[in-house]
């Protein structure tokens, strides 16, 4: 199951979660057009390839946008990306290349008001979590740099080698699945203070929330 747990930035080291989180409770924030302008998983597949390259891979993903007409399902057109853009490539090199995306798209991609939120409920002592149907390896250095206590994503899968197998290690992070894995991390009874999306498939996590925020956030950077 696809969880990163990360240390706050600013905690201390011997402040206990509990301790942390005791006056607001879990604060739950969509990732792609929520915190950030546009999808930042399709960015960083753009971003590290030419633009030749790119191109021609979105060529051979046409058979599968069409499917996708017919099925609806964006986890495996999502996995056909993954295939085409990332297939072999090691572990290692691909976290390597988000942190170099992270430190430079960052300032591009984050919404300045859903940050602005972000801080106010980390004043709070809230506990802050990323709920995102991309890859948690993309969006984890974004997660790190917000100080965010927990990020929850898509699983990429990784061969015997260590490489991009091209599938997923379970479901695709979205609708339903948002709040399954909530409630992995949190138990069963997980109720949110407050959950932040821009999508239908953030709906059933929304629903879980004291304040929900559905495309609340509109600033651009």
């Amino acid at each position: 199951m696809a969880r990163r747990h990360l240390r706050r930035i600013g905690a201390s080291p011997n402040e206990s979660l509990n301790e942390q989180v005791e006056d607001a409770g879990v604060v739950a924030f969509d990732f792609d057009g929520t915190l950030t302008v546009r999808d930042s998983f399709t960015a960083f597949l753009k971003w590290r390839v030419s633009p030749a390259r790119y191109n021609q891979g979105m060529a051979k993903l046409l058979p599968a946008a069409v499917s996708y007409l017919g099925h609806r399902n964006r986890g495996r057109i999502k996995a056909a990306a993954v295939r085409e853009f990332l297939a072999g490539v090691p572990r290692e090199q691909l976290e390597a290349e988000a942190r170099t995306f992270a430190e430079i798209m960052a300032p591009r991609l984050l919404r300045p008001d859903a940050v602005r939120t972000w801080r106010r409920w980390d004043q709070r002592h809230a506990e802050l979590v990323i709920v995102t149907a991309s890859p948690d390896i993309v969006v984890a250095p974004f997660a790190r740099g917000l100080g965010a206590d927990l990020l929850i994503g898509t699983e990429l899968a990784f061969d015997d080698q260590d490489r991009v197998a091209g599938g997923f290690v379970g479901a695709n992070c979205r609708g339903p699945e948002k709040v399954r894995r909530l409630q992995a991390a949190f138990g069963p009874d997980i109720h949110l203070a407050a959950a932040y999306g821009d999508t239908s498939g953030d709906r059933e996590m929304l629903a879980i929330a004291d304040e929900a925020g559905y495309r609340v956030f509109k600033e651009k950077p």
